[in-house]
């Protein structure tokens, strides 16, 4: 598995770089992609593979992340309809046995990855370059990474047995350390240089946020009875196991940049 996630990362992280590296309409391609995909997964275990609401509900997750690429109102528009399209579906068909729960599936996808999602768009069209892009995808993975071998090495307290039980505290501890590492280095490296009193809370928040949105798509997947949302990326289970953590650290950054750095 190990071999696997270091395939991965060679092939990925040169993409990645690249389509944050361009911007405009390629790095935002790029995104809808990954979360049609993404919003997919969230769905097939409910509503099955190829059902219509399910893909209803994936293709209007992308919707609101390719209006981010437009402005704030446009992703509100398409969050609206994110709410409102499938509840008309569910309607229409005309079955009260099921229309509750396929709705608020339907609905609940489409914002969990789609709005969170849209902060991948919004942050690379906050400012001109994509430092900030970087800071949140390779502090996110920092973490990620930096939890996977101090837990391998160390690790013996579970954190959260009956959520994941592969997540240790001593893992989670040292996952943190290397978000808040990864995040203040990338800040000097790159072009944001703030000063330290001003990355050190962002740096600090990034992880907490990575291990939330981790242990988040984790109890989703206990729901579903699942163990990973998907089999596209080799060892690391589909882009929904992938974008768990970026969901929830990408609007931390977008944010902290609004209402405390500008």
């Amino acid at each position: 598995m190990l071999a696997q996630r270091v395939a991965s990362a060679a092939v990925g992280v040169p993409i990645i770089v690249l389509l944050v590296w361009a911007g405009g309409p390629w790095y935002t391609a790029a995104a809808c992609l990954v979360i049609l995909i993404a919003a997919y997964e969230f769905q097939a275990p409910h509503h099955g593979s190829m059902a219509p609401l399910a893909l209803l509900s994936a293709a209007l997750a992308t919707a609101i992340v390719a209006g981010a690429n437009v402005g704030t109102d446009w992703v509100l528009w398409f969050t609206i309809g994110a709410v409102v399209i499938p509840l008309v579906w569910v309607t229409l068909r005309a079955d009260p046995n099921a229309a509750l729960a396929d709705w608020q599936w339907a609905t609940t996808g489409a914002l969990y990855v789609g709005l969170l999602g849209a902060h991948i768009v919004l942050l690379r069209e906050l400012v001109d370059e994509g430092d900030w892009v970087y800071i949140a995808v390779f502090g996110t993975f920092a973490v990620d990474t930096a939890a996977f071998f101090v837990g391998r090495a160390i690790g013996s307290r579970k954190l959260a047995p009956t959520i994941s039980p592969g997540k240790t505290v001593e893992g989670t501890i040292g996952g943190i350390a290397g978000g808040f590492a990864m995040v203040v280095l990338l800040n000097y490296f790159l072009g944001p240089r703030l000063e330290f009193a001003l990355i050190a809370p962002l740096a600090l928040l990034l992880p907490v946020a990575a291990v939330v949105g981790d242990l988040s798509e984790s109890i989703i997947k206990r729901g579903m009875h699942i163990k990973d949302a998907g089999t596209v990326i080799p060892g690391h289970g589909g882009f929904l196991d992938r974008l768990d953590s970026i969901l929830f650290t990408f609007p931390v950054v977008y944010y902290y940049l609004i209402w405390v750095v500008a």
